[in-house]
């Protein structure tokens, strides 16, 4: 893939899941899936991708198949906060951008990771940038499990939430799915901000939505949303996930 701009890839991988214990490393079409995301990552047009755990059996797989890796500490909350710890260690500049593409994701596109990484660059004034999919099932709108997002008419977001916005409350539109979006958790960073992330305010709209991306907008950062030029990919959450999975990466001829 030709590279638009030039950016890095951090995968955060954890070992500890509610659900799927070990999850980086399961295997998928005979790879472990961390293996299946660096993959796709490293197809991005990203300059280097490391992988950011706090396992030593994930950094080991990782350092197995030639990933780049950063041991992190084990006490970060989220996938951003650990990011934060590896810009600093690498000592990456303030103004490149970086890509947080998530560690159960082995179906990511690398087209939309190269556009969230396009559109940060493009667009200066944010310090961060993610995409969105239009949403046409009623039930997905209403879905508090499916997170909505609402912009500015320049693609700036206003507010992201787990309620169906936009809300048509005199039934005016004649149909609110056409102005409805679901985020997509592909995020792109400025390192400068990823630095300042863990110092700043946790946001009261934060904790009652439980989305870490609503304390960028409250402490004053824009976000950047686009529209995904290809549809995501099924990540791996559950069970049933590894099977359907595992199917589509069968079909591609990963195997």
């Amino acid at each position: 893939m030709t590279q638009t701009c030039f950016f890095k890839v951090v995968i955060p991988a954890r070992y500890n899941s509610h659900r799927l214990p070990g999850k980086p490393l399961l295997e998928l079409a005979g790879k472990p899936m961390i293996q299946h995301v660096y993959e796709r990552a490293a197809q991005s047009g990203s300059s280097e991708t490391v992988i950011a755990t706090d396992d030593k059996r994930i950094a080991e797989c990782a350092s197995g198949f030639g990933a780049s890796v950063c041991m992190t500490s084990s006490e970060h909350v989220s996938g951003t906060d650990r990011i934060s710890e590896v810009v600093e260690k690498l000592d990456w500049l303030d103004e490149e951008i970086v890509v947080n593409v998530q560690g159960d994701e082995p179906l990511i596109s690398p087209v939309l990771i190269n556009q969230v990484a396009s559109n940060l660059n493009k667009f200066s004034e944010a310090s961060i940038s993610t995409l969105c999919t239009a949403l046409k099932d009623a039930e997905l709108v209403n879905d508090p499990a499916v997170v909505k997002v609402v912009s500015d008419r320049k693609g700036f977001a206003h507010y992201f939430s787990r309620a169906a916005i936009p809300h048509d409350r005199d039934s005016a539109a004649s149909d609110v799915r056409a102005f409805a979006y679901k985020h997509i958790g592909l995020y792109a960073y400025r390192v400068g901000f990823l630095k300042s992330y863990p110092n700043l305010p946790i946001s009261p709209l934060e904790e009652i939505e439980k989305l870490e991306q609503l304390r960028a907008l409250w402490n004053g950062y824009k976000i950047y949303v686009d529209v995904a030029r290809e549809i995501p990919g099924q990540d791996v959450n559950t069970e049933n996930d590894i099977a359907m999975v595992e199917a589509a990466l069968n079909r591609s001829g990963e195997a």
